[in-house]
């Protein structure tokens, strides 16, 4: 496989009363993310339809970096505030990118 990153998308469902609270930490998180050696991109992502469902978009440079993020103070706070919003447990899928690499970054710094 030419060279990609490693892409996680993270489903969730939230308590209708924890959307707010939960679009919070995650936006906090995902700020705090980004400035990780291993995070190319973290989005949150929030469906129209249903505003108690988002979608993490996390994309590492490989495993290592997703490895890394789970060991983050941000990270581990994050997880442990929303865990009583959840209207079910979260799921998630890893991807490969086919975008090319240097697509993924502002400065294509691959």
């Amino acid at each position: 496989m030419p060279e990609s990153y490693l892409a996680v998308f993270v489903y969730v469902h939230v308590l209708p009363e924890s959307v707010e609270a939960f679009r919070a930490a995650s936006l906090a998180n995902a700020a705090a993310s980004i400035g990780e050696p291993g995070c190319v991109r973290f989005d949150v992502i929030q469906e129209t339809a249903d505003a108690t469902r988002f979608v993490l978009i996390e994309v590492y440079r490989g495993k290592e970096g997703a490895a890394a993020h789970k060991e983050t103070a941000h990270y581990q706070t994050w997880r442990d505030a929303v865990a009583p919003m959840m209207a079910e447990p979260r799921t998630s899928k890893q991807h490969a990118t086919v975008t090319p690499a240097a697509t993924w970054t502002a400065h294509g710094d691959v």
